[in-house]
């Protein structure tokens, strides 16, 4: 029996180079300021890279193999969570594309092949709206927002 599966496109444009937006993701010193991990990987096709949370514990959360590369307009990464590493029936993939748009980059990211109803795909919803958002932040005004911010009860 085959899964069901679901995507997740995020777009955003951003005041910014493509170079500058590729960089956000790849290199772990820039990922840390705006997502509180590094994002770490030799970034050549077929490679590992892993998401390594950016404090004292350094704990990897996600894993995946670097699928292509082609800086600075596209990076397509398996996904999946690190005690998941060996099932490759849990790894997802997510595509960024970067484009020059007039004075502004347009950054789309899709998560695909994600389980549909698992809590890969739930949090993820959550998850990449804010970390887009504090990239976004970031490379504008050169400071980020709170990825890990709660909402306010009511």
């Amino acid at each position: 029996m085959t899964r069901e599966t679901t995507s997740f496109v995020y777009v955003t444009y951003i005041l910014s180079t493509p170079e500058k937006v590729f960089e956000a993701i790849t290199r772990p010193e820039v990922a840390r300021r705006y997502w509180g991990h590094e994002n770490v990987s030799d970034w050549k096709p077929g490679s590992k890279w892993e998401h390594v949370r950016a404090n004292e514990g350094r704990s990897v959360e996600l894993v995946g193999k670097v699928i292509e590369i082609s800086p600075p307009k596209r990076l397509v990464i398996s996904w999946a969570n690190a005690s998941q590493a060996d099932d490759p029936n849990s790894a997802s993939r997510v595509t960024f594309e970067i484009e020059d748009y007039e004075e502004m980059v347009r950054l789309t990211v899709t998560h695909d092949e994600l389980e549909a109803g698992s809590g890969m795909a739930n949090g993820i919803k959550r998850g990449w709206p804010v970390v887009l958002s504090s990239m976004k932040s970031f490379l504008e005004t050169g400071r980020a927002i709170d990825v890990f911010a709660k909402p306010k009860a009511a």
